[in-house]
């Protein structure tokens, strides 16, 4: 069973019941639009959980001499909306209703940039480690949440908008499992195509 969240709501692109964490790594989007969802994983350094290093690279103070695969994170300015720790605990980065800045070079569907009309869901994890059952709950509550209250068309991979250069979920995500959960959890359903 998943840690109590006690979301009520979205309110002004703000989740309810999840830590609030200001990044600076954000924009207004160009048309407001918001109709995807992008899942990704990070895990800073690589294959390591807990700890405040994710928080630090996507608030811009991240030391990047602390370990040596920080190196390439010198001067990077990321972020994402939400991030899912290990323990099914969440923290909000960006408002869902400004554009942060998760996806890089992207395109879903022949659709440029997709930062400007989708909403980053960082897991933390790796893409050759399985993900906690607390996780897979946490992702399809708040995924639930976000489709009730925005038009989100689908729900993707960032390895399905940036294929050249991202693998994240990776093999480990289980797409039938989480496609599963919404369902059980939203008696409406999803159509088929809406989860990956």
């Amino acid at each position: 069973m998943i840690p109590e969240m006690n979301v009520l709501g979205i309110n002004n692109g703000v989740l309810a019941g999840v830590e609030q964490v200001s990044s600076e790594n954000w924009d207004l989007r160009p048309s407001g639009e918001i109709s995807l969802i992008v899942i990704h994983c990070i895990s800073l350094p690589e294959g390591n959980f807990g700890g405040r290093y994710i928080r630090d690279l996507f608030c811009n103070q991240l030391d990047c001499s602390q370990h040596p695969d920080f190196k390439s994170l010198e001067g990077v300015h990321v972020s994402s909306h939400l991030l899912i720790r290990r323990d099914g605990d969440c923290e909000q980065y960006v408002s869902l209703e400004d554009r942060a800045w998760h996806a890089g070079e992207s395109s879903y569907r022949g659709r440029p940039t997709c930062n400007d009309y989708s909403i980053g869901i960082e897991l933390e994890g790796s893409t050759a480690v399985p993900y906690t059952d607390l996780q897979y709950e946490r992702l399809a509550e708040i995924s639930g949440l976000i489709m009730s209250t925005y038009d989100i068309d689908d729900i993707v991979g960032h390895a399905d908008i940036a294929p050249d250069r991202k693998t994240d979920p990776g093999d480990s995500f289980d797409w039938l499992r989480f496609r599963s959960l919404i369902n059980n959890k939203y008696a409406a359903g999803l159509p088929d195509n809406t989860v990956k």
